[in-house]
């Protein structure tokens, strides 16, 4: 067997030591990230308060799997949740079917903190910043190479080039370089 090999596994938690289950997730997650081969990993309740929790973590294969899944630090990881942790059962899954499993709740969360969006009018500033010179730019150059061309077929042939270029080149680069101003806090004085 080789590929990516996705681990699902059901815990129980007493509901009362979800801040303790969290924790350990995340202390879980921060050492499997050490080893090489490491693709990921989050869990997925059926319901707020359940005491179901259904965990997956994935490696680049078997080999990087079985290099984690026998080390000390895991053993030290999975001896620290005795007393309020259970596993009830466990799957090994080689296609891609593991990450697509549809929860049952969309209680859904990846263990890395999420950044907020920044808001909505910062957000419109840095596409207007974007967008106006892309647009100047392929208007311009409209103009001058296909001057005779029907018009919607123009605009058509225009937006297909100028979506690409915003979407995976010019809006990432934006967006990095505004970084520091999208996300940062409103000071309250």
């Amino acid at each position: 067997m080789t590929g990516p090999v996705t681990v699902s596994i059901t815990r129980r938690v007493d509901p009362s030591q979800e801040d303790q289950m969290l924790a350990w997730l995340r202390a879980g997650t921060e050492l499997s990230e050490r080893f090489a081969g490491f693709l990921g990993s989050g869990w997925i309740r059926p319901t707020e308060g359940s005491s179901e929790w259904h965990m997956l973590y994935r490696f680049a294969s078997p080999q990087a799997l079985e290099a984690w899944e026998l080390s000390a630090q895991r053993r030290w990881w999975l001896d620290s949740a005795q007393g309020f942790v259970a596993e009830s059962s466990r799957e090994h899954r080689t296609g891609i079917e593991g990450w697509f499993d549809e929860p049952s709740r969309v209680d859904v969360q990846d263990l890395r903190p999420t950044v907020p969006a920044p808001p909505r009018w910062k957000q419109m500033c840095s596409i207007f910043l974007v967008f106006f010179p892309l647009s100047l730019a392929a208007n311009e150059l409209g103009r001058i190479y296909l001057s005779d061309w029907w018009l919607p077929a123009r605009v058509l042939l225009t937006v297909c080039v100028m979506t690409p270029l915003m979407t995976y080149v010019f809006l990432p680069w934006v967006t990095r370089l505004l970084a520091p101003w999208l996300h940062a806090t409103r000071s309250t004085r």
